[in-house]
């Protein structure tokens, strides 16, 4: 873990500010979303007057011995209503915070650091370092921690960490997949509970990983996602669980549902896109997720259903991890701890039909956004 990291949280608190999966201090007055047609490159930036928004890459890549890694980066920003009325260039109108992870498959272990820091929602005056998120194009800066889209359409991101390094190039070989109604994602039986989901399957990847001292260039597959709502859980919902699978074939899988605390689904929904772009978008009854095997973590007994067997309207698969202990405590920073993993995608056969990242929240405690 970051050195700054508990010094940063400790100021926070004591300044009064909400944590970002903290429940807020005053409601929000922000209606609900509503169906828009998306427009890009700026739809790819940042949405301050949403509460919730999320820019995810993950993947795996091998070295040029074979050797398997997974990878995940995700920046995450947080509307801090309090702050809202505020004026002044110090004034914490948002939290941008960032997770990044590197699982070592021969190695059996998991890698993860974290950054968190206040931003006034303000363009830059200097685009150099700092902290903020644009509103032009996919572009969020964390310090020396980065996301961008650059103009060819590839994505870049870079995360020095103690403990790890991340930088990797993901360039498209498919087009931009809109989830749901055309990137309108209901999320609940409520209309209001609804995001902006945009999705980019299968990219090529290619870069650098660095763990426990070492450097290894990789290639491989990666899958990027783009999320913000302002009202994305029932009030019965705890966590959900999500699956993002790139396919050999060259199709992708999304699957997902979110969760009550007694294990029922309130929700689910996904799409599956075929290799030449046919895209079947998942209605809420045609999805269902059937644990299958469990793993409590030693660190928070949290316990996880890490194999599953997934229902959906383009067939039966199971989902296996490729290690168990893939669970990301982020208590002392963003204030939640859950499981997010490469995984593998199998047929009913047992055969591996592709690989993707399965992440799980609301097992160790109600995921408050």
């Amino acid at each position: 873990m970051h050195h700054n990291i508990l010094w940063r949280r400790r100021q926070w608190l004591a300044a009064g500010l909400a944590l970002p999966w903290a429940p807020p201090v005053t409601a929000s007055a922000a209606p609900p979303l509503r169906p828009r047609p998306l427009q890009f490159p700026r739809d790819h930036g940042t949405h301050n007057d949403t509460r919730t928004e999320w820019w995810y890459l993950t993947g795996h890549a091998q070295d040029a011995t074979g050797r398997l890694f997974g990878f995940q980066v995700t920046f995450f920003r947080s509307r801090v209503d309090p702050a809202q009325r505020l004026t002044g260039r110090l004034a914490a109108r948002q939290l941008l915070f960032a997770h990044a992870a590197i699982t070592d498959v021969q190695g059996e272990k998991l890698l993860h650091d974290q950054r968190m820091a206040r931003w006034n929602g303000e363009p830059p005056t200097q685009r150099e370092g700092g902290v903020w998120a644009s509103e032009d194009d996919l572009h969020v800066v964390l310090r020396d921690w980065f996301m961008q889209r650059t103009p060819d359409g590839a994505y870049d991101t870079t995360v020095q960490g103690d403990t790890l390094g991340i930088a990797l190039r993901a360039t498209p070989r498919q087009p931009l997949l809109l989830q749901g109604d055309a990137g309108f994602s209901r999320k609940g039986p409520d209309p209001a509970q609804a995001s902006f989901y945009i999705s980019h399957p299968q990219l090529a990847v290619q870069g650098r990983l660095r763990l426990a001292g070492q450097t290894y260039r990789v290639q491989g597959s990666a899958w990027l996602d783009h999320e913000w709502s302002e009202a994305l859980m029932h009030p019965e919902a705890v966590g959900w669980d999500w699956i993002g699978m790139n396919l050999d074939d060259g199709s992708s899988l999304t699957a997902f549902q979110l969760r009550r605390a007694d294990g029922s689904a309130l929700w689910h929904g996904g799409s599956q896109r075929s290799a030449s772009g046919q895209l079947a978008v998942f209605g809420p009854d045609a999805v269902r997720f059937v644990p299958q095997r469990h793993w409590t973590s030693p660190a928070t007994r949290a316990r996880y259903p890490v194999q599953w067997q997934v229902h959906t309207p383009a067939g039966l698969f199971s989902v296996h991890p490729l290690l168990d202990a893939q669970e990301l405590d982020s208590r002392q920073s963003s204030g939640t701890v859950y499981w997010e993993g490469l995984s593998e995608l199998r047929d009913t056969e047992g055969r591996r039909v592709g690989r993707g990242y399965l992440e799980m929240t609301g097992y160790a405690q109600r995921l408050r956004l």
